[in-house]
């Protein structure tokens, strides 16, 4: 096996500066070099999650980055995640499994955060016994100076380990001088030291008009600017940060099968849609407009990290009064997860595992009523979609448990067990996240609908190809032998 002296770590001057896909990007670089790398992010905060194999949690990123590293994904890829379930708590996650929910004060506090940051560090040791390099990804901003006493995702994680550091700036912001200066400045002087680099992300024009900039931020850093990034349209890579749904359609378009996913606020794992979001038959947009969803085809009512608060709301806001009509007069309505348990007659919380609801009734929709629980599913499963018999593939993340009353299932596991509830070929519910990923599922959908007749091609090619140009867009914009020099030195 090939080898590095030392791990990469990509960091950030704030959230959502492209350091996930740049990670992506890194891995596959790394893959087509030779190498064996693998994905690792200490601590994750977000509700877009995968299952691995052994039926544990981790956030879609790393998924997304072991996809790039051609490695089915583990847990110790993300051995810490939170998923928000209100603004002030959330569920957390260790080595896959649910270690409880915990206040936002008491965990950032550190209370349990030692004993975390040992069970990061052997997640890392684990895989960097069978891995080179490591490529690492930090969270948010490396100067979050309220926070870093109790740190073990950022600068901790790269001393512990004697990673490669590369700081990540979006210029797209504004400001990438301070955010740049001031990101490391506010560094210990231990920590400065490894931050071996700095990369300006998603640049827009003449890259050669920042060469007085390289050399600004090279003097005040004392730090080399490897790269120039500019910001891309011509690949798609699945984001996991819910700030990128911001940039996404929201409304109808004529000429296209049009999709509306209800945005939810505590909307989870919307790389869901992201098969069909680039079907070129098919508009997708997030809405909770009622007018745009009148416009749509296909409604489709996604998951939520809270189902009951987030159904309170769409009652509040007249979206679930026009997705019944829109139900009742025949468009075609469809529910995952959370998005499936609100199609129901009701949804029970007597052990107040969601808040202090008991009980809500749904939009009675689907003849389903759900009983939430405590214990978590998380299973990896091939199943049946409908009457075919091709294979499909997909995932379930969920705290309830959901009753049929005298209705057909939708899938048939492979265990032989019946999965989801259709009432019609236009309504169904499922708790498969990943179902809308699988061609035969795709083409079901999409078949009443003129615009339908173009075929689809591969989800899993295209992806393949997408790390692929994401590679060669950043070989084109980065110093790769000083970039390599800095991983042997």
């Amino acid at each position: 096996m090939k080898k590095l002296k030392h791990p990469l770590m990509i960091v950030g001057t704030g959230s959502d500066v492209g350091k996930s896909v740049l990670a992506a990007g890194f891995c596959r670089i790394f893959l087509q070099d030779g190498y064996r790398p693998v994905p690792f992010k200490a601590q994750n905060m977000s509700l877009n999650s995968y299952v691995t194999a052994n039926g544990g949690e981790i956030g879609r990123a790393q998924a997304v980055q072991a996809e790039a590293c051609r490695l089915d994904c583990h847990t110790d890829m993300n051995p810490v995640l939170l998923k928000p379930g209100s603004d002030k708590q959330s569920q957390v996650i260790v080595n896959g499994k649910v270690l409880g929910n915990y206040a936002a004060g008491s965990y950032f506090r550190g209370e349990i955060k030692d004993i975390l940051f040992t069970e990061v560090q052997k997640a890392f040791r684990r895989l960097q016994k069978s891995y080179n390099p490591v490529v690492m990804e930090g969270a948010g901003s490396i100067a979050e100076l309220n926070l870093k006493n109790t740190d073990i995702v950022n600068m901790r994680m790269s001393r512990a380990v004697n990673a490669s550091t590369i700081l990540v700036a979006d210029i797209e912001r504004g400001g990438v001088f301070a955010s740049v200066y001031g990101s490391i400045k506010l560094l210990e002087p231990e920590e400065r030291k490894q931050i071996k680099g700095v990369i300006i992300n998603k640049f827009r024009g003449d890259a050669s008009l920042f060469d007085e900039g390289r050399k600004i931020l090279e003097d005040l850093t004392g730090v080399p600017v490897l790269g120039i990034i500019p910001v891309f349209n011509h690949i798609s890579i699945e984001e996991e940060d819910s700030v990128s749904l911001e940039r996404k359609a929201t409304s109808a378009l004529d000429n296209k099968i049009n999709v509306a996913v209800i945005h939810l606020r505590r909307l989870s794992n919307f790389t869901d849609f992201s098969r069909l979001e680039q079907d070129e038959r098919v508009n997708l947009y997030y809405t909770n407009n009622t007018e745009e969803i009148k416009k749509a085809d296909i409604i489709i009512l996604p998951g939520s990290k809270s189902t009951i608060v987030d159904l309170i709301e769409l009652r509040r806001n007249g979206v679930a009064a026009e997705i019944i009509r829109q139900s009742r007069i025949g468009k075609t309505v469809i529910g995952i997860c959370g998005g499936y348990q609100m199609m129901g007659a009701r949804i029970d919380d007597c052990r107040h595992v969601e808040g202090n609801v008991d009980a809500l009734p749904g939009l009675n929709i689907l003849p389903v009523t759900t009983t939430l629980e405590s214990k978590k599913s998380t299973v990896r499963t091939l199943f049946y979609f409908k009457d075919l018999e091709e294979p499909c593939s997909g995932y379930e993340i969920h705290m309830g448990q959901t009753k049929r009353e005298g209705v057909d299932a939708l899938n048939r596991l492979e265990n032989g067990q019946p999965e989801g509830c259709r009432i019609n070929a236009q309504t169904w519910g499922t708790y498969m996240h990943g179902i809308l990923d699988n061609p035969v599922v795709i083409e079901d959908l999409l078949a009443p609908f003129p615009q339908s007749k173009t075929p689809s091609v591969s989800y899993e090619e295209f992806k393949q190809n997408q790390y692929d140009l994401l590679a060669n867009h950043i070989r084109q914009n980065v110093d790769m032998d000083l970039f390599y020099k800095i991983l042997s030195e």
